[in-house]
Parts: C-alpha cells; sequence; structure tokens
C-alpha cells in the first residue's frame, strides 16, 4: 500500500526524501484534526491531534488520536518511551516499556515514528528504500550521538548512501540556550566542526552566558561528518507556527506531533 495524500483525515507535513515517493512515505502530523481539547486542541477551538499519552491529555483522547492515525499506515506504529539519548531501537522489537530515542526498520510495512513538540524530528532512508530510520534528537540526543548512532544501525542493517528530512522544531531565532549548550558540542560525541556557527551570542550584558541556538545546522553538521550530505527540511519553526504545532517552549503544557517513516508494501 503506498501512502496517499489524498486520503488523509488531517493535515501532515510530507517529507521530502529526494524521489523515494514509490519506495518510502513520511511526515510529520500537525496539532488540528484529532478530538483533543484546551491546550491541546487545535489553537483555533477545535479538536487538536495530540499523539503524546504522558503529557496530561484525556487517555481517551489521545487513544482515539492514535488510532485515527494508524487507521492511515499499514502498520500500527509502536510510540515508545523518549529519553533525550541516544539508543537506537529496532521497529521489529519495540515492546510497551522500550526507552531510546530513535528506531529503524528494514521490513516493508513497518512504521518508524519519533514524537516531538521543539525537539528536532529526523527521517532517513537509504537511496533504494532498504532500511528507514526516525531520530528525536534534542539538543541533549544530538549532543549525545543519537544521529551517529542511527546512521551506524542502518549501515550494519543494509544501508547504502543515506538522505535525510529535518522536520519541524523550534527555529533558530526562538531556541535561547546556555553555555552548556555549546560546550556540549563543542567536546566529546557531539563535537561539531566551527561550533560558533550554531549559536548566536545575545547581548552578554542583557544576557550574560544566552546564545540563539540553530538545532537544523547542528543537525547538518553531524549528519555531514557521518557522510549524509543530502538533508533537506529544517525550514518550519514549532514556536512561531501556533496554528499548525504544539511547542513546549511557547506554550508550556502542550501536545505531541508525530514523525513517521515507513517502507512501503509492494
Amino acid at each position: 500500500m503506498i501512502f496517499m495524500r489524498k486520503a488523509l483525515p488531517f493535515s501532515v507535513i510530507h517529507a521530502d526524501l529526494g524521489g523515494l515517493a514509490e519506495r518510502v512515505s513520511g511526515f510529520t502530523t500537525t496539532r488540528s484534526g484529532g478530538v483533543s481539547l484546551g491546550c491541546f486542541g487545535d489553537g483555533q477551538g477545535g479538536g487538536g491531534l495530540n499523539l503524546g499519552m504522558h503529557v496530561a491529555d484525556c487517555e481517551q483522547s489521545v487513544a482515539i488520536n492514535r488510532a485515527k492515525l494508524n487507521c492511515i499506515l499499514p502498520s500500527d506504529v509502536m510510540f515508545f518511551s523518549q529519553v533525550h539519548g541516544n539508543i537506537v531501537l529496532n521497529a521489529s522489537d519495540i515492546s510497551g516499556s522500550a526507552t531510546g530515542d530513535a528506531v529503524f526498520a528494514a521490513q516493508p510495512g513497518i512504521v518508524c515514528g519519533v514524537l516531538t513538540a521543539d525537539c528536532l524530528p529526523v527521517l532517513l532512508s537509504d537511496k533504494n528504500g532498504k532500511v528507514v530510520a526516525a531520530a528525536h534528537a534534542g539538543w541533549r540526543g544530538l549532543a549525545g550521538g543519537v544521529l551517529k548512532n542511527t546512521v551506524a544501525e542502518m549501515r550494519a542493517t543494509g544501508a547504502d548512501e543515506i538522505v535525510a528530512w529535518l522536520g519541524p522544531a523550534i527555529g533558530p531565532e526562538k531556541f535561547e540556550v546556555g553555555r552548556e549548550v555549546l560546550d556540549a558540542f563543542s567536546d566529546g560525541t557531539g563535537r561539531v566542526p566551527e561550533p560558533y556557527n550554531y549559536f548566536v551570542p545575545r547581548d552578554q550584558r542583557r544576557y550574560p552566558g544566552k546564545y540563539f541556538a540553530d538545532i537544523y545546522g547542528l543537525a547538518r553538521a553531524l549528519l555531514k561528518s557521518e557522510n549524509v550530505s543530502q538533508v533537506t527540511g529544517g525550514t518550519r519553526c514549532t514556536v512561531t507556527d501556533e496554528a499548525n504545532f504544539y511547542s513546549y517552549r511557547r506554550d508550556g503544557v502542550t501536545g505531541r506531533m508525530a514523525s513517521l517513516i515507513w517502507i512501503n508494501p509492494s
């Protein structure tokens, strides 16, 4: 079953994976089209498509939203507990108690998915559509090597040249961070060349030790260091686009979007 864009009961942001649409499908959901209410709604007075079970929304509403999502997928997506780390799971082995921050699959019809509300979702595929992956890449995960580990697992499973798409996340004009975040990308696993390229200092007299970080740029740099150079996306800011996206940085209590990818069954 190839993913049919016109049949969707809610809006999504389609992943641009460089001409792989016949073999691989991927998208990020938006906040509209579900049944969640209040701060989990669509921001316009209607029901929201919150897919996070851990955010104090009504569990029945989340279950309905997840069922609505699963109806358009080739298999039910198995969400797992995300811990801002670098563990990569095999989608075929996920249980209800699994923890990690990325997931891969090499079997057609097995859906890989992560939940976000400002952190960066990254969808990956090899150019032959043999292996796909989804990564939850907040700054801690990026600095800890979640993309490095995801690419390594994909290649160990038979991936050839890998392409990536950066989904909606907090934009570089809204992601204020402290010096510890800059330091995390200057040393250790998450080191990037010339990290100051991705951190713009605020007025240090008024905001000492504060920077605006470019999470998209950091992800591209880390993917490039793993020889993943074809990277698209990274243009949608969750904080500023209140009509389409949940944002923890903007709202505090809020819902979660899902970013999903799978190999289309024949």
